[in-house]
């Protein structure tokens, strides 16, 4: 083989430039065409296949020994080794049964294409370029969006959906099993014994993706636009008031235990990194989530110690698997002021409920419910179904001893793709099958939350402490 095997280096971050988080400047079009013909599509499907096996092959033998994974420059420099032997033997090969091989200029562009193609986004560069997109669907060759206003793309009879980012269903699926096969910490099945994968890209946007029990294998990512969240900028941008604002970085600052809740898509995980952003960084973070999104170990500025920790799938044997409830469990032992859990959804609601009345105050959760307080009866049904078979009475006590408040999101009426604090709810005590709450705030008219009732003693005790003004719960205008 001839020709330069020189590649972009990658920029810095850990990541080669396919897979960072795209802008308009580094848009996919400057990469070179694709390069036709049947010698063409031989090499390049030779070099794809041997690349994926390489690197599964790689990924498995370094989980054996214990090694810590290839990051993305080493990855990068391992995939050009393979690529350039894989080449080699493929020109011996054709030049041995009289074949016709590539010129060297377009091999080197083979080449590219299939780095790209393999380590980088492919298709799905151009969409998360474009910052205004919150939400891509994917159903087999169909693409919708939906951007951060709430708008959906409509394109001339394509009713709401993009021109498509594969050729085949079976691209799709060779796309996001080499997503999956180089996110977070350890590859991520995605076959017909494994059919639903969840896992994050490098700009930690979330995918979910199903094939086999569906009639075409579907992808939904779910991305996280700003990064960088503070209670400040979500009050700029009419998520909350003035009035909100103190309240919730009070809360942070007196340590109390905050449930973030809303429907899906409504910000849950951003107003969750807006709370992370008032805790301290002395203090010792544990977070737990089924797919790395929260990021809160990136910034050692402002939060320096902090142990990440990720749901693991079973392995092929059908073995191996770490629960949610385990690493809470797990989160107990390393020590930690405040343990936060991206999502509760299932049985890890108890050991999460048993963290937040241990003594670790001051700790963080979100959950779906389309009203504050429905709250309590998801967290029950949650309870009722793990090992521990917690009754309703015990739950609601556990509830009671665990959580402070409940902050719900909404969406305000009449605009689409905004979000607002509708509800803030103090947790005051337990009685049988009641939940006793006091609702600072309530939904208005519009949906914004509203100034409803002042706060208990105890809490506006603690609340002054930390250096609250009781005088803006009466206020509570939006700005």
């Amino acid at each position: 083989m001839t020709g330069d095997l020189s590649w972009t280096a990658g920029n810095g971050a850990g990541w080669p430039d396919s897979l960072t988080p795209w802008t308009a400047a580094t848009a996919p079009a400057a990469r070179p065409g694709r390069v036709p013909g049947t010698a063409a599509d031989l090499l390049r499907a030779r070099l794809r296949d041997g690349l994926r096996a390489a690197l599964a092959a790689r990924l498995h033998a370094d989980e054996d020994a214990g090694a810590a994974g290839l990051d993305g420059p080493a990855r990068e420099a391992f995939a050009l080794s393979v690529l350039a032997d894989l080449a080699e033997e493929h020109t011996t090969a054709e030049l041995a049964r009289g074949a016709a091989v590539l010129p060297p200029a377009d091999e080197q562009r083979v080449l590219h294409e299939v780095l790209a193609e393999v380590l980088g986004l492919g298709g799905l560069e151009p969409l998360l370029a474009d910052g205004s997109i919150e939400n891509i669907n994917i159903n087999g060759d169909r693409v919708f969006i939906r951007r951060a206003d709430g708008s959906r793309e409509r394109l001339p009879g394509s009713r709401e959906r993009l021109p498509s980012i594969v050729g085949s269903d079976g691209e799709l699926v060779g796309l996001i099993r080499d997503l999956a096969a180089h996110a977070g910490v350890e590859e991520r099945r995605w076959d017909r014994g494994a059919p639903l994968v969840n896992f994050h890209l490098p700009d930690r946007s979330r995918v979910c993706a199903v094939m086999a029990v569906t009639q075409r294998p579907s992808v939904s990512i779910r991305r996280h636009r700003l990064r960088h969240v503070t209670l400040a900028a979500l009050r700029a941008n009419g998520t909350l008031d003035y009035g909100v604002e103190a309240l919730l970085a009070a809360l942070v600052r007196a340590r109390k235990n905050i449930v973030v809740a809303g429907g899906t898509a409504i910000g849950k995980t951003t107003l969750l990194l807006a709370l992370a952003d008032q805790i301290p960084p002395s203090e010792r973070l544990v977070t737990v989530e089924d797919v790395y999104e929260l990021g809160l170990d990136a910034d050692e500025h402002a939060h320096p110690d902090v142990v990440a920790m990720q749901v693991r799938e079973p392995n092929t044997e059908g073995e191996g698997a770490i629960s949610a409830s385990d690493l809470v469990r797990a989160a107990l032992r390393m020590s930690p002021d405040r343990v936060i859990v991206g999502e509760v959804r299932g049985a890890e609601v108890v050991p999460m409920l048993n963290a937040m009345s241990q003594g670790n105050d001051g700790s963080m959760t979100t959950v779906h419910s389309s009203t504050s307080r429905g709250v309590f009866t998801r967290l029950a049904s949650y309870a009722v179904q793990g090992p521990e078979r917690l009754p309703l009475e015990a739950t609601n006590l556990l509830i009671a001893s665990a959580i402070h408040v409940v902050v719900h999101l909404a969406e305000p009426r009449g605009e689409r793709g905004r979000r607002v604090v509708s509800s803030v709810r103090e947790v005051v005590d337990a009685d049988g099958t009641q939940v006793i709450t006091n609702e600072l705030y309530r939904p208005g008219p519009d949906r914004r939350g509203v100034p409803a009732a002042p706060p208990s003693a105890e809490l506006l005790d603690d609340l002054i402490d930390v250096g609250f003004d009781p005088d803006l719960l009466a206020r509570g205008w939006w700005g």
